[in-house]
């Protein structure tokens, strides 16, 4: 029994903040299980948005798109900070994050009603149950940490007010939703803002910045899953011509591209305070929207070279270039320009991302897009192997 006792784990502990310079301080099980549920929603809504473009229904599929993943991600952000600050792993912590799971599972079962019938009542109850689960949370820390208790109490009260609002949107007429949307995400979004004012809550950088790289592995995870889905059919189908091919190609060499840039950089190195973690942490929004609707765009592509769609050749080829081109600006705006700021090579960045957009009205967008965010990666890795003057030696090892 004594050799035992080490390793169990009491039902229930005092929230105490958790050390922002915490050695070796990595993701926990239970965050991979909330990520991997997250990309259930994230699945459904990339399939959904294939479908809408595919169908020629853009216009209205492309603004759901937007809508949806901005609660699936809003969410996933949330609980991800609110960890990296607070995660003490015993059995009430863990409930409040089964609730936050639940919720968005709940949320991705309406999301093909979101797209069809513009319906977003399922989404916003799951939505609002993933708000339940982080306000409890948020009311915990608030009563075990007396030096945050201000900061806390802020988040929970922000998270409730704007919560009614989003349920209040429901019953408004369906032509006014839509702009709404823009000012009751933006009441979200400053809710950390003015949270933090009161007091920066303790979340640790390196764990952050490898909780977002997990999250971005996932979403690129299922833009593969999604195009190899579409060529799988297309091939049970008997429909495989050197077109097919040609777009399984490239999407592969634009998925591992991506995955190489995006990792190219420590982004721990300077989420060093709020005003840096702040637009990075936001602008993950582009990051893993972009990253998602590429998948939905190879299928999208898939669908088109099997003539299986109703768009033109520029509308397949937008499907595919204009998320891979945001990708890119957004990585350079987000990784690449806190390190070098002005390096002549680091603007090849958004500089392939006016080419990819150029690709568009190519008759291979998808392969010539593959081949040009292989060739930025491949300047990338060359790039790497030499010493910037301005960067010391323990941050090119970090890099490396």
């Amino acid at each position: 029994m004594s050799e035992q006792a080490p390793f169990l784990r009491p039902w229930f502990r005092t929230m105490r903040a958790r050390d922002p310079a915490e050695p070796h301080r990595a993701a926990t099980p239970l965050e991979l299980l909330f990520d991997l549920c997250f990309v259930v929603a994230v699945a459904q809504v990339a399939a959904q948005l294939h479908h809408a473009v595919s169908e020629d229904h853009a216009s209205t599929g492309v603004p759901s798109y937007f809508a949806v993943f901005f609660a699936i991600w809003w969410a996933w952000m949330g609980y991800t900070w609110f960890a990296s600050a607070y995660d003490i792993d015993d059995v009430p912590y863990r409930l409040a994050v089964f609730v936050q799971i639940a919720g968005v599972l709940v949320l991705a079962s309406g999301v093909p009603r979101a797209f069809a019938d513009h319906d977003f009542t399922i989404p916003v109850v799951g939505y609002t149950v993933m708000r339940l689960g982080l306000v409890a949370l948020w009311l915990r820390a608030a009563r075990a940490h007396p030096e945050a208790r201000a900061t806390a109490v802020r988040y929970a009260a922000g998270l409730v007010v704007v919560q009614c609002a989003w349920i209040g949107w429901l019953f408004l007429p369906d032509d006014s939703r839509m702009p709404l949307f823009a000012v009751l995400a933006l009441f979200d979004l400053a809710v950390p803002v003015w949270a933090e004012a009161a007091g920066r809550t303790p979340w640790h950088p390196h764990h952050i910045a490898e909780r977002f790289g997990l999250f971005t592995l996932i979403v690129l995870g299922e833009s593969v899953l999604a195009a190899t889905t579409a060529v799988q059919q297309a091939l049970d189908a008997r429909e495989a011509t050197v077109g097919l091919y040609a777009v399984a190609a490239g999407g592969l060499l634009i998925v591992l591209s991506m995955w190489w840039l995006y990792f190219a950089k420590p982004a721990a190195l300077f989420l060093t305070s709020d005003r840096a973690a702040f637009p990075w942490g936001y602008g993950h929004y582009l990051v893993f929207g972009s990253a998602a609707a590429v998948g939905a765009g190879l299928a999208v592509n898939v669908d088109h070279v099997t003539h299986h769609s109703e768009i033109s050749d520029a509308a397949a080829g937008a499907a595919v270039t204009v998320p891979v081109a945001v990708f890119l600006l957004v990585l350079y705006l987000l990784h690449i320009r806190p390190h070098h700021a002005l390096a002549a090579h680091a603007l090849l960045i958004p500089g392939t991302a006016v080419v990819v957009l150029a690709l568009t009205f190519t008759d291979v967008p998808v392969p010539a897009t593959g081949v040009a965010v292989a060739a930025l990666a491949a300047v990338s890795v060359t790039v790497s192997q030499r010493r910037e003057p301005h960067e010391p030696p323990s941050s090119r090892a970090a890099h490396n």
